[in-house]
């Protein structure tokens, strides 16, 4: 009798011990329950309009737009978060992202990526959350990128054209800019497989936008929209922008994708 109040004094430490997403099931809901990692409480006992907002504009609203994909929408948000070192809701995201369909490898992707166009140190400070998830998860090696793989092909034109642009723009002001570009930017990094040429354009324009790094901007975006990104898509990533990320970052990368757009063949 002893034995069996003891295992049933487990069972339940360990049930309640277990994070809800685990309880339900990992990967089996894609509906967003909460705008924040903090609760409605937490919310409402500094701001009861902040939480209104939380739940009518970004759980009943934006989330709900078909503009993106559940999906997208998580990377977009995910990168926006890691680029600004936004940690505290970062947990919450990594897991509506791994619920909404994202790889554990597009994260660990994102991550590196964003090493690149958001700062080391805000791509380790995304790793001391990552990790976390990944344990409760039980996301293991086998399911992280390798470090080295198998690249994927290079477009030369198109790469010639961009060294030739970059060579312009900052050769002779810093030639090892130049080369860390080149190499491993945009001969290694750009073309690891485990997150698509589209999904990294994705992630590059959501941390340029965020931080409000718009003189970059153009360029990604045309790169986006080569690679399959729709306009649609696109000016969706900037209302998501505006709600992660401010208002005036939002409005700052409007224009450049209004000049983009009208650039663009018909």
């Amino acid at each position: 009798m002893d034995c069996m109040i003891k295992s049933t004094a487990a069972l339940v430490f360990f049930a309640f011990a277990i994070p809800a997403f685990a309880q339900e099931g990992v990967g089996s809901s894609t509906h967003l329950t909460g705008a924040s990692a903090l609760s409605a409480a937490d919310i409402q006992s500094v701001s009861p309009a902040l939480d209104r907002y939380a739940q009518e504009e970004i759980v009943g609203g934006l989330w709900q737009r078909q503009q993106l994909s559940r999906r997208d929408r998580s990377i977009v948000t995910v990168a926006i978060l890691i680029a600004r070192n936004q940690t505290v809701d970062l947990p919450h995201y990594l897991n509506v992202a791994l619920d909404s369909g994202v790889t554990p490898r597009e994260l660990s992707e994102t991550i590196t990526h964003l090493a690149f166009y958001a700062g080391w140190s805000n791509a380790m400070s995304a790793v001391s959350v990552a990790k976390d998830i990944f344990a409760q998860r039980r996301i293991g090696p086998d399911q992280l990128p390798a470090a080295s793989p198998q690249l994927l092909p290079i477009d030369e034109k198109a790469e010639a054209n961009r060294v030739a642009s970059a060579r312009q723009l900052v050769g002779a002001a810093s030639p090892g800019l130049e080369q860390y570009t080149t190499d491993p930017l945009f001969k290694d990094v750009w073309l690891r497989p485990d997150l698509s040429p589209r999904d990294r354009s994705l992630v590059t324009i959501s941390a340029l936008m965020a931080n409000g790094q718009v003189a970059q901007l153009a360029g990604h975006l045309n790169r986006a929209l080569n690679n399959g990104l729709t306009q649609e898509q696109a000016g969706e990533v900037i209302t998501q922008v505006a709600f992660y990320a401010g208002w005036p970052n939002a409005f700052s990368a409007g224009p450049v994708a209004a000049e983009v757009f009208r650039s663009r063949p018909k």
